[in-house]
């Protein structure tokens, strides 16, 4: 008799597990097919983008340019002086260093998270399995606006900075309506913020050549709205290349 209410208490926990594990599949389906259909987005090959970021009230002109084999770029424009901020070759990230204004390459550790990150382009829930991600779905919940939404946990492979292990885990607040996420949870891995929640809000959802892309956003908790997105742009490898030489980690701490 308790052999038999076991197996019926694990069939009922596995058939619970088979629902959620369903459920985030059909969330995530929908998603894509709402924004554009996979195979049109696996079509992208780069994508430029170019808007304003609030920075303490002042309206700051960006424009980034990220490919589908991990390079891209960010750059400011400061009162007509166009300033690249952040360079990834595909291979090594650069960033800017405000004080000397030169760029300077980033640890290894942190530049291959960062690199990983740019290859999930131009979605990181396509072929997400065969990436080796989970997705679970882990319930419903309502924002603070009242809007209901659907949460999805999307777990990638577990990272590594300086020398420590953790999980590498977002939380996708999809719109219980429209099926696409408004805001984007995750854990700051690095810094003086290490291990607080941030939340990406994500909004103003346009269409560009028949796929939906979200035109307002953060960046580093400041509002930033896009203004044009363009698809497949011609770019160069030049345009990826550092303005001057850039000081290594260990050119630094040989100084």
């Amino acid at each position: 008799m308790k052999n038999l209410k076991l197996f019926f208490l694990t069939l009922i926990a596995g058939f619970g597990l088979s629902i959620n594990a369903q459920t985030a599949d059909e969330i995530i389906e929908t998603y894509l097919e709402n924004i554009g259909g996979k195979e049109n987005l696996a079509k992208i090959e780069s994508i430029l983008m170019t808007g304003v970021v609030n920075a303490q009230g002042m309206e700051i002109p960006i424009k980034t340019v990220s490919t589908n084999d991990g390079k891209m770029y960010l750059e400011i424009d400061m009162q007509g002086n166009k300033i690249k901020q952040l360079i990834s070759d595909g291979k090594k990230v650069y960033n800017m260093n405000m004080m000397n204004q030169k760029m300077e390459e980033m640890p290894s550790d942190l530049s291959k998270v960062m690199i990983n990150e740019f290859k999930d382009f131009p979605n990181p829930f396509i072929a997400y399995k065969e990436k080796g991600y989970t997705a679970e779905f882990i319930g419903k919940d309502t924002t603070e606006d009242g809007t209901e939404v659907l949460k999805v946990k999307l777990t990638k492979k577990p990272i590594t900075i300086d020398g420590e292990e953790s999980a590498n885990e977002s939380i996708y607040y999809f719109d219980a309506e429209n099926y696409v996420p408004i805001v984007i949870e995750t854990e700051i891995p690095t810094g003086p913020a290490k291990g607080q929640k941030m939340k990406t809000p994500l909004s103003d959802y346009q269409e560009v050549d028949g796929m939906y892309f979200p035109f307002s956003t953060a960046m580093q908790g400041m509002p930033m709205n896009y203004k044009t997105i363009e698809l497949n742009p011609k770019i160069e490898d030049k345009d990826f290349e550092l303005p001057e030489a850039a000081a290594t980690p260990d050119a630094d701490k040989k100084n």
